[in-house]
């Protein structure tokens, strides 16, 4: 569960929603374990991603990232978006956006996708 979920929250392909799910289904009494390994396993890659950000050189931002710049960290929060999360999380390494803005939008978006993931396989198990 860990390994796919940090997998695929870095640039490399995973998909951790399957795993996730699968679990769910043969381990029909567990809920909160694989979430939280879900949930701290895409939360680092993450953060792997972010510091893969920090090392691109900082540049003047162009004018298609100055939306990130006015929203900020917040817009981590959809860092479990395939493809534009990626990109979000090294964008706001690039942007040096400081790790305690970063942290807690990082794990909440993430957080909240499995949640309701595992929340609707539950109701569908029911």
């Amino acid at each position: 569960m860990f390994a796919s979920a940090f997998l695929s929250s870095t640039l490399l392909p995973g998909n951790s929603e399957v795993a996730l799910a699968a679990y769910l289904l043969k381990y029909d009494q567990a809920f909160w374990l694989p979430l939280m390994l879900a949930t701290l396993g895409n939360t680092l890659g993450g953060i792997v991603t972010v510091w893969l950000g920090t090392r691109l050189p900082a540049t003047a931002i162009p004018q298609r990232a100055a939306w990130l710049s006015r929203h900020g960290a917040v817009t981590l929060a959809l860092s479990w978006v395939p493809v534009l999360g990626d990109a979000l999380c090294l964008a706001a390494g690039w942007l040096r956006w400081p790790w305690r803005r970063v942290l807690p939008w990082l794990v909440l978006g993430k957080f909240v996708r499995y949640l309701a993931l595992a929340a609707s396989l539950r109701g569908l198990l029911q």
